[in-house]
This record gives structure tokens, C-alpha cells and sequence, in this order.
């Protein structure tokens, strides 16, 4: 029987096959039966209840409803007969559903518009059995049995949508969380590990977050404060419609750059006439956001004076903070992080997470000899449940078993078997990174220990002239390689790319093993070049056509130009350090980055007094303290910088700059009269300093 189309206000039915493209892969020829039966069930229940199929492809139908009540009626018969029938070995056809109502949009004999494509997004959201209904069709519905499944967040869709379920006799039910890939803002990052054995920790810190406005997770490192704290602020995003929101302080070595840290996470514009600190303050005064500050425990004190005001402003944003530490704030709940339970044996969250660790590394494990189960066991009690120190040793499962690991222990883990009353935790951590470290040959010790020297990773061309002396690129990759697969270096891919990194406890590890070895010195410094000669590099991009690629590069490698520059000025090589601040800041303004410029200014007294060449360019990015609320200073770095321009014996940066830098801060300190002096000036020249003055100019005209 042929319908006709649906007009007016119109139901619309959308589904398709959870998992099909696997079960096509996985079972090709149950699968063409299958489907075949699935689409046979599916049109007898939408000719049943008067639907009008306007779209097939593959195993999704598109369908259209004159009446929402007929669409539930077709989506529960079509439910309740798929779930009853004998599908083949291996393949069970489970279908997701999704209905919303709405004015019915039609061009070209077809449908199109909002309602549908909120339609698709709802089934997109759903599980396998379930049947998903929008707030639009409730709306017209009597005598249906709904869950209210709360507001959500869909793809590509601008506003919410409050979501129900069906629920009827027969259906299923007991679904996981709705599949809503927008639910919050945030910057979470997504986790490449499952995360084992840490349920009731996640509760219980949950509901700690919303009682308290300060929680703090302490505990020894590696114990899993971080993965422990980013789970819990997953599991809160929808009480946050402000976001969740990371901050990393592992590579803020400098206490004075955290308030700039959590600035740059925030996307928060620093203001004139403030601190960075009050401006972050002031940003977040009444919103209803989630902060989780990581790794404070090297920046105690800074991390304490930011996060303190922040709570003084208002009580809408709640913190999560982790450290060794607690903070010793007056709002702080401290939570200690316990170490994996291993008293339920093979059943014990840290022997599963040494089996899943180690499935990831050997696919074919099977741990079903009960004398090797005993030793993964032992294992686990011996390394005493730190989260850090059981991945280790399931790395090494790629090439050795757990009776060979557990027999390793022995020696190197003296202080893990017996009574450990009185000694200090991070000696265990050291120990169970010892007994990694010490399984390397010398060229991978070596490449390890100047690694240590990077901050927040490094690619492969920083780890050849940095950590390579000697050797070519393949020579590195493969021993970067090597110790990627032993699990002491990391890797993060992105556009195509991989960047290396360490965790932090390995990093100071290692670089502790770099110190004993006599030569940090000789790596830092080569360290602390290598950036220099960089950031001279990337300045010359940054004013290309492809000043986006300057500008990313900045932006990922801010913390090692920070530990460079910090290097550098306590070698008291001026060059070096003047070149890393000068042009960081010249290229980090234009990503909200100005803590550099406080690099400029922390040297140019000392480089002054030296008469380094480079003067001009550093006194022009000190002027760039404009942005950090003193224009005052901004405008005699900056006139400094054009007295020293014009002598030969100095090398400035491109002309006009430092005279834009000085009619900004004019600008900023509202002297328009200057402001506009300046620009015109800048106009009688040729080349940038003509378009930065035309620049200013329009700028003015348009304000």
C-alpha cells in the first residue's frame, strides 16, 4: 500500500543497525540474511502504523508519521519483533531509534530541514533496542510510557534537547549514558587508556566536588591523581554548563607564570591596570565552570594565591586540585588517593589493570595457569598498587613472562617486600622506575637522561641536536622507538605528527641520573641554544604568509622556550636568553601569551649594562607589559627602543615596530593624542611600519 506524504506537522522516525559495518566485516553472509529480515520487520511495522518511508540507506530508514502516536506504535512493534527473533550465530541485529516532531519542510518531492536532521542526532545518540523521543514529541503523546533522560547537547545542533525513552513491556532497557559528543565545554582530554579498578574512588570524589568548593587530591606520584581527577570531572560535566576545564601545571616551572597558565587554558584576555591573577578572578566571578588545576605540587605557593581569590569571588566554580601537597586553603577538602586494592587477589583492581596493560602490549596474553596468575598477583602486592609502577612492569609482558618479571624484583625492590614503616613513598616510585631504567642499554640510558631537559615534550628534530650528539636522525628515531615501547617515553599524534613526552616522575628521574653524569650543563645549554635559534627561525615565519605555523609552534613549545630562557639567564648568557624573550613575545601576543615579555623585562637591566646587539628587540618586547596593565613602562621600553634603533651598532627588528608598540601603549594609557601622532608618522614610511601606521589609523576611525 502506497501512502501518501506526510504534510504539516510530521513525526519522523529515524534508524539504523548499531555495529554494522563490524558485523559486515565479521559476518558477511549472515549479515546479507540478516538484514534482509531486519528491513522485512521494519516495513511491516511502519505499513502497520501508516508511516511513510521517504529514505532508505544501507540499514537506516527515514521515515514520516502523520501522528506521533502511530510513529511510537510502529518503533515499539518493530523493537519487540527484532528482539524476538532468531537472528543467525554471531549476528544480533540491535537498532537504535530516533523520533522528533515537527513542521514537515518539503523541496523536490522530499523532505528536509531542522526537525530531521534533530531526528538523526537523537538516533545517533541511543543504543542498540532503545527508542529515543524528543521534547517535541512528547509533547503530542498520550498514554506513552516515557524515562526523562535529561538535556543534551547533540552534534552540529546549536541548542539542547531534552531526550526521553520509550518504555514499554518487552522493551530493553538499562542503557549506558546517551552517545552526546557535545554534552558540556571543556577541555578535557580524551583518555587513550581504559580506566581500571577506581569506581568507588570516582564516586565518592564526585560527591566531595559538589559538597566542597576546594578538593585536593594528594597521594604519592604515580599513585594516579591526574587520571583519577580528569575521570571525576568527566563524570560531572553535565552539572557544569560552563565546562570542565584542565589545566596542566607539570610544565610551569616558573611559580610566577601559573596565573598565566590557567589564563591561556581559559581563553581569558588579559585586562589593563591588573594582574593576571585578578583579571583570572574577575573572568570567572559567577559562572558555573569545574577547574581542575593539575600538579601543583611544584608551584604550591602560586597555585594556593590564584585559586584563593578565585573562591573569595564567587561561589559558582568549584576546583579540583591535584598535588603531593595539600594547598592549605581555607575551603580545601583534602582527599588522599589510595593505592590500588590488591587484597582481592586476581580479582583486585591492580591485578586488572596489569592484565589490561598488558593485553595492550600482547594481544595473545593468557593468563589462565594459576601459578602465573600468582605471580601477576605477587607482582602487584610487591610494587604496593601504584597505578605507575604495575604499568611498567606490564610493559615489559611484550617480551618477557610474569614469572620472569616477578623474579626480577627481588634485588631492585628491596624496600616493596617488607615493612616499609618510616620510609618515604617517592623512594618506592624511584625504585620501580630504577628497575625500568636499569633493563636499557647505555645509548637508550643516555637518550633518556638529556630527554629529561625538555619540558611538556619534544619532536624528533629537538631530541637529534639537543640529546643526539653523534648520531643521525634514524639512529634517534630508533632509540625513541625503543623507549616509547618500553613505556618511558610517550607519544602524541596530531595533524599527521608525533610529539614525544615523559611522565613527570620519569623526567625527574632521569634527569637526576643526567646530573649524576656530570654533563647537564653541556644538555641545557644546548637546550637553551637550540630554542634560541628556534624562536630566531620561527620570527622569520611568523611575518610569512604562514604565520599560523610560527604561531602553533610558540604555543606548543612555550614550555621549553620558559625553561631555556630560565637556563640561559641563570648562565648568565644574555644573548641566548634575549633571543628566546624577544621573539617569544613577538609571536606569543597574538595567542594571548604575555609572560614572556616579563622575561624581557626580568633581563634587560643585565643586558643593557652588557650592550648585548639584540637591545633594540628586547626592549621593544618588554613594551609588550602594555598587555599585562602598565602602559606607563610600556611607553619608555618602547621609546628606548626606538633611540636604539636608529644606532648601527644594534640590531633592531623590522622598522616600526617599536613605534607601534609605543602607540599602543598610548593607546592603553588613553594619551590618544600620542596615539595618533605616531600613527600618522608611521604612514610616511614605506613597507610594515606604513601598514601597521594605516592599520592603527583605520583601527581608530572604526572605534
Amino acid at each position: 500500500m502506497v501512502l501518501d506524504r506526510p504534510t504539516g506537522t510530521v513525526t519522523f522516525l529515524f534508524t539504523d543497525v548499531e555495529g554494522s559495518t563490524r558485523l559486515w566485516e565479521e559476518h558477511p553472509a549472515e549479515m546479507q540474511a540478516a538484514l534482509q529480515r531486519h528491513d522485512e520487520i521494519l516495513r511491516a511495522a511502519i505499513e502497520a502504523h501508516n508511516g511513510y518511508v521517504f529514505s532508505t540507506a544501507g540499514d537506516a530508514f527515514a521515515v514520516a508519521f502523520a501522528r506521533a502516536h502511530d510513529a511510537v506504535l510502529a518503533a515499539v512493534q518493530a523493537q519487540l519483533a527484532l528482539a524476538a527473533e532468531p537472528w543467525p550465530d554471531g549476528v544480533s541485529v540491535a537498532v537504535r531509534m530516533g523520533l522528533h516532531t515537527g513542521e514537515a519542510q518539503e523541496r523536490d518531492g522530499d523532505y528536509f530541514g531542522t526537525a530531521l536532521n534533530r531526528a538523526a542526532r537523537i538516533m545517533a545518540a541511543g543504543h542498540g533496542g532503545q527508542i529515543l523521543v524528543a521534547a517535541s514529541t512528547r509533547a503530542v503523546l498520550h498514554d506513552v510510557g516515557l524515562i526523562d533522560l535529561g538535556e543534551h547537547r547533540l552534534k552540529d545542533l546549536s541548542t539542547p534537547e531534552r531526550i526521553f525513552q520509550v518504555d514499554a513491556e518487552g522493551l530493553a532497557s538499562g542503557f549506558g549514558a546517551l552517545r552526546t559528543v557535545e554534552r558540556a565545554l571543556g577541555n578535557l582530554p580524551r583518555q587513550g587508556t581504559s580506566f581500571v579498578g577506581r569506581d568507588r574512588e570516582v564516586g565518592e570524589v564526585c560527591e566531595l566536588v559538589r559538597a566542597h568548593r576546594l578538593v585536593t587530591l594528594t597521594g604519592v606520584g604515580g599513585v594516579g591523581k591526574t587520571r583519577l581527577a580528569v575521570e571525576v570531572a568527566a563524570e560531572l560535566i553535565e552539572d557544569f554548563p560552563e565546562g570542565v576545564w584542565l589545566v596542566e601545571l607539570a610544565g610551569v616551572g616558573d611559580p610566577d607564570a601559573v596565573p598565566d597558565a590557567v589564563a591561556a587554558a581559559l581563553g581569558i584576555t588579559p585586562q589593563a591596570g591588573i594582574t593576571v591573577a585578578d583579571n583570572v578572578a574577575r573572568a570567572l566571578s559567577g559562572r558555573r565552570l569545574l577547574l581542575v588545576v593539575d600538579n601543583c605540587e611544584h608551584v604550591l605557593d602560586a597555585a594556593a594565591e590564584l585559586i584563593e581569590p578565585i573562591l573569595s569571588r564567587t561561589d559558582t566554580v568549584r576546583v579540583l586540585a591535584t598535588s603531593r601537597e595539600n594547598l592549605r586553603v581555607d575551603a580545601e577538602h583534602v582527599w588522599s588517593v589510595p593505592s590500588l586494592d590488591v587484597r582481592a587477589g586476581a580479582a583486585s583492581a591492580a591485578v586488572q589493570l596489569f592484565v589490561d596493560r598488558a593485553l595492550a602490549v600482547a594481544p595473545a596474553l593468557s593468563l589462565e595457569d594459576a601459578d602465573e596468575v600468582a605471580a601477576v598477583t605477587e607482582i602487584c602486592e610487591r610494587l604496593d598498587g601504584i597505578a605507575l609502577g604495575i604499568e611498567l612492569a606490564a610493559a615489559r609482558m611484550a617480551s618477557m613472562g610474569p614469572k620472569d618479571i616477578r623474579d626480577r624484583l627481588g634485588d631492585r625492590f628491596r624496600l616493596l617486600s617488607g615493612s616499609r614503616r618510616g620510609l618515604e613513598r617517592h623512594q618506592t616510585l624511584r625504585n620501580v622506575v630504577l628497575w625500568s631504567y636499569e633493563l636499557l642499554d647505555a645509548a637508550e640510558r643516555e637518550l633518556l637522561n638529556r630527554c629529561s631537559v625538555f619540558a611538556d615534550g619534544f619532536d624528533l628534530a629537538a631530541a637529534v641536536v639537543v640529546c643526539g650528539e653523534g648520531l643521525d636522525e634514524y639512529t634517534v628515531l630508533d632509540l625513541l622507538d625503543s623507549l616509547v615501547r618500553k613505556s618511558l617515553v610517550t607519544i602524541q599524534r596530531s595533524g599527521g605528527h608525533v610529539r614525544y613526552g615523559m611522565l613527570e616522575t620519569i623526567r625527574q628521574f632521569a634527569e637526576a641520573q643526567l646530573d649524576a653524569t656530570g654533563s647537564v650543563g653541556e644538555i641545557r645549554d644546548r637546550h637553551a641554544r637550540y630554542f634560541a635559534d628556534q624562536a630566531v627561525s620561527n620570527w622569520g615565519i611568523w611575518e610569512s604568509p604562514d604565520q599560523l605555523t610560527a604561531l602553533n609552534w610558540v604555543d606548543v613549545e612555550f614550555a621549553n622556550l620558559r625553561t631555556g630562557f630560565r637556563w640561559a639567564t641563570d648562565r648568565a648568557d644574555l644573548v641566548c636568553a634575549a633571543s628566546i624573550a624577544t621573539h617569544t613575545t613577538m609571536m606569543a601576543w597574538l595567542i594571548l601569551r604575555y609572560e614572556s615579555a616579563g622575561w624581557a623585562e626580568e633581563i634587560l637591566e643585565a643586558a643593557t649594562e652588557a650592550d648585548i646587539p639584540q637591545l633594540p628587540r628586547l626592549y621593544t618586547a618588554a613594551s609588550f607589559c602594555v598587555f599585562t596593565g602598565r602602559p606607563d613602562a610600556a611607553i619608555a621600553y618602547a621609546q628606548t627602543a626606538r633611540e636604539l634603533e636608529a644606532d648601527p651598532r644594534y640590531d633592531p627588528l623590522q622598522i616600526g615596530w617599536s613605534a607601534n608598540c609605543e602607540a599602543n601603549a598610548y593607546l592603553y594609557s588613553g594619551r590618544l593624542d600620542r596615539w595618533l601622532e605616531i600613527s600618522e608618522e608611521l604612514v610616511t614610511h614605506s613597507g610594515f611600519a606604513r601598514v601597521v601606521g594605516l592599520d592603527q589609523l583605520l583601527h581608530g576611525l572604526s572605534s
